[in-house]
């Protein structure tokens, strides 16, 4: 892998907003904000947005690789990356560690341009891992804790339907570039140094396309509506995303596609709530079911009713399980988990008032008498 003259040039973590200690996670988080921010699509006709995009691009494609970013962070080791400046007050040259990991091969490949290389593409121009895509999906409650396959409605880059991603019309073929060779990449000798840039005329793809493809004029991927199908495990989470490997946008000259994430959007339940794989409910009980004691019939997910025995003095807010009635995933169910709530009547008519008016006058100790101990 070749050093690219831009690797000394430009701070790839400042462009990209994101310390040089920031884990692959957050580095992918910080492109994904700038990226929508200044997509030539959210940016129509701002050319200066276009720059920002093609920049941020390029500083993903080296950080985001953990080749690249290795050598990347080596090279950085040398000297400012504002240019060729040596360290430790050495104008010039550059204060160089023996004892950094691979730097011995990393110089052998800048002073020799790459040229070891010449029988395959060189690093940043060869086939390139198509981008990561992102959909919603709203669900029912039911459908998020049962599981669900579904289709997805996309309208996504996706390989082009004429050309089949090669970009040529159909019937002719590309062919290498005359001026590389089909490396993507010429060296640029600069005395002590020799580097790698892409081959202007070929764009950095290692190929030219004498007759493009008309539906995708030459690039192998067209915008156009397309299916994808889903299957949703049970006990999908509000939230949650799902990855779908290799149904992202079409990779570039060969490369792999890259992934489709779904993020589930599940709807409440007009009854039950969740707590992990456990379903909540919360059931209202008379006074006379929680003092004495009941079997009463409370709802589930799958429709049935199911039993639930309240002891006699039952509290209010208790807390009842009932196994096997949550949410049913592998490797196993979880549990409904039942609030008492017990009403108090707004309302009595003259029998009600006289039984509950018998019951304080037989003699119920007062609940509060630890308030005056």
């Amino acid at each position: 892998m070749t050093a690219q003259r831009e690797w000394f040039e430009k701070d790839y973590y400042k462009i990209l907003g994101v310390a040089d200690t920031a884990t692959p996670k957050e580095i992918t988080k910080a492109y994904r904000k700038l990226a929508r921010e200044s997509h030539p699509d959210a940016n129509p006709g701002n050319s200066a947005a276009e720059d920002r995009f093609k920049e941020i691009s390029a500083a993903y494609d080296v950080l985001n690789d953990e080749a690249k970013h290795k050598e990347y962070d080596e090279v950085r080791k040398m000297g400012p990356m504002g240019g060729f400046g040596g360290s430790g007050g050495q104008p010039g040259g550059y204060n160089f560690n023996a004892g950094d990991a691979g730097l011995g091969d990393l110089l052998g490949q800048m002073f020799t341009g790459g040229r070891q290389r010449r029988g395959g593409a060189a690093s940043g121009v060869g086939p390139r891992r198509g981008a990561d895509l992102e959909a919603s999906l709203t669900l029912t409650f039911e459908d998020a804790a049962k599981g669900l396959t579904t289709t997805l409605h996309l309208t996504a880059d996706t390989q082009c339907s004429t050309c089949n991603g090669s970009g040529a019309k159909p019937g002719t073929m590309p062919h290498a570039c005359g001026n590389c060779g089909g490396r993507g990449v010429v060296d640029d000798n600069q005395g002590f140094f020799s580097f790698s840039t892409p081959c202007p005329v070929c764009q950095g793809s290692g190929t030219i396309i004498d007759t493009p493809c008309p539906t995708c004029r030459g690039t192998g991927v067209e915008r156009r509506p397309r299916e994808v199908n889903v299957r949703l495990p049970a006990g999908v989470a509000d939230g949650q995303r799902i990855r779908l490997k290799g149904r992202g946008a079409p990779g570039r000259n060969g490369g792999p596609p890259g992934d489709l994430f779904v993020v589930c959007k599940v709807a409440p339940h007009r009854l039950f709530g969740r707590d992990g794989r456990n379903l909540t409910l919360k059931v209202p009980v008379t006074f006379a079911e929680a003092v004495l004691g009941a079997t009463i019939q409370v709802p589930s997910l799958d429709g049935l009713p199911v039993s639930l025995r309240l002891k006699p003095g039952t509290q209010p807010g208790s807390r009842h399980r009932i196994k096997g009635k949550g949410i049913i995933s592998s490797p196993d169910a979880g549990d409904l988990i039942v609030t008492v709530d017990v009403v108090v009547p707004t309302t009595l008519s003259d029998d009600e008032r006289a039984a509950v008016e018998q019951l304080a006058a037989a003699g119920t100790p007062s609940p509060r008498q630890h308030l005056t101990d």
